[in-house]
């Protein structure tokens, strides 16, 4: 389970983590604070942060009570054999990489019979997607998929992923489709070679989760993504993998 790390500038209550599972620690919200701010403070995301509080936009007030650590609703699933982060994630409706975070995992190695905890998510007031474990068997309520998104093998591939910053030097920070990173670093955006996925498409990318195609550049070119990451440290420090991506339109 996570910790939760209180800074001089940041005043964290925590409710009964431990009692019966049920509650969770939360986080008073202070004057300047915001998600990514909270994000970065407590080791988890701005996407996680909304999706705990159910919040439709990044707007917050201070005195506001936030879930931090993702506590309530938490399930957990037991890894049988062949299974993968990815299988798994798709199976949950989430991310790699969230499924990493809520377990601190640094790694995609995971070991049949290994307990793996996450998040039941709320993805529209008309489509809940809710999981139940019950005796290590799981029945999942999924939307209807229409006609028109039932066959998506061919948006399927993988790739090269390296990634990149906007705050290099020399770095405008603008891409080339005109998002500002610099102004707007909580956005999920990737570099693409525009023949192969098309500038403006939505791509969910194993361990990152759904970016947009908002840039290009000049090594980009095939089977090759650049993922955005704000933090220089972190952008080195994910060096060069290979990824399955799912272009989604």
């Amino acid at each position: 389970m996570r910790k939760t790390i209180t800074t001089l500038a940041a005043a964290v209550t925590l409710t009964g983590i431990f009692a019966g599972g049920a509650s969770a620690a939360t986080y008073e919200v202070q004057k300047g604070d915001t998600l990514w701010s909270i994000s970065q403070n407590h080791g988890t995301t701005v996407e996680q942060l909304k999706t705990w509080n159910e919040l439709s936009s990044d707007l917050i007030f201070p005195t506001e009570q936030l879930e931090i650590d993702g506590q309530k609703n938490k399930e957990h699933y037991t890894v049988a054999p062949g299974d993968t982060l990815w299988d798994i994630s798709k199976k949950y409706r989430v991310t790699v990489n969230e499924l990493k975070d809520w377990n601190n995992l640094k790694s995609d190695i995971i070991h049949p019979g290994d307990s793996l905890y996450f998040q039941t998510v709320e993805h529209s007031k008309s489509e809940t997607i809710k999981t139940n474990i019950i005796n290590k068997k799981t029945i999942a309520a999924k939307p209807v998929q229409s006609k028109a998104n039932a066959n998506t093998s061919d948006n399927e591939m993988t790739v090269t992923a390296t990634a990149y910053t906007a705050f290099c030097k020399g770095c405008s920070g603008v891409t080339a489709t005109g998002q500002d990173l610099r102004a707007n670093p909580d956005q999920k955006v990737i570099a693409v070679d525009p023949k192969v996925i098309p500038l403006g498409s939505k791509v969910y990318v194993e361990g990152y989760g759904t970016a947009v195609a908002g840039d290009t550049g000049g090594a980009i070119k095939g089977n090759k993504i650049d993922l955005f990451i704000p933090s220089t440290s972190d952008a080195l420090d994910f060096g060069v993998q290979t990824v399955k991506i799912k272009i989604l339109n």
